[in-house]
């Protein structure tokens, strides 16, 4: 007789070949629509999953842990941070929670760069003008923005994400100074370039 497949919630609508590799292994319940779910939506699917996979949209409070079901063990969370969820309450119901901690740190720092490229270089701006069909042509001084090379980056926590915003800061020529709870280890200030500030104020006024 096959073992039978452990029930899988998830709570969003994922990336096609996410779903697709979970549909082998588990069988998968997902939300048909692209919004997040009520509580009581939530609460109802933590009653009759094996696994439930949340989003940083789902608020997992203690109340809400207190009514799942004895099938759930494991709150798969689809992402890199877990405040959404009440780990200790969890631990406490012998619910295990994991997230992804290094899958998004590249893409995020990536994110960040094109926001800073899109400020400087007056991007959204230059957009406007096309959309709206406001264009005069060139000049030399139209939408000039600024160059980011040699310019001081100042990165508030120097995490996972922090350091591959780092690294890519250097590559566009900035000066890197952070401020992080815990001073980074030498080879990896050394690696980035950055200097490091013990109080926060001191960085932003430099």
């Amino acid at each position: 007789m096959p073992k039978q497949r452990l029930s899988v919630v998830v709570t969003r609508q994922l990336p096609e070949p996410v779903e697709t590799r979970m549909k082998e292994l588990f069988e998968v319940e997902r939300r048909e629509d692209d919004t997040p779910m009520s509580r009581e939506e939530l609460a109802a699917a933590m009653q009759r999953a094996d696994i439930l996979v949340p989003t940083l949209c789902d608020n997992i409070d203690a109340r809400l842990l207190a009514g799942a079901g004895e099938r759930l063990k494991l709150i798969a969370n689809y992402g890199a941070g877990v405040d959404h969820i009440d780990v200790a309450t969890a631990r406490q119901r012998g619910i295990l929670v994991s997230n992804t901690p290094d899958v998004t740190a590249e893409d995020t720092a990536d994110m960040t760069m094109a926001l800073i490229l899109a400020v400087t270089r007056r991007i959204p701006e230059g957009l406007a003008v096309m959309q709206a069909g406001d264009w005069q042509g060139w000049s030399p001084t139209a939408l000039l923005g600024g160059r980011i090379a040699g310019r001081r980056l100042g990165i508030l926590g120097m995490g996972r994400i922090g350091q591959q915003v780092a690294a890519r800061a250097r590559a566009f020529g900035m000066q890197v100074h952070y401020h992080n709870r815990k001073r980074l280890h030498p080879d990896i200030e050394a690696q980035h370039e950055a200097t490091y500030w013990e109080s926060l104020d001191q960085m932003v006024a430099r």
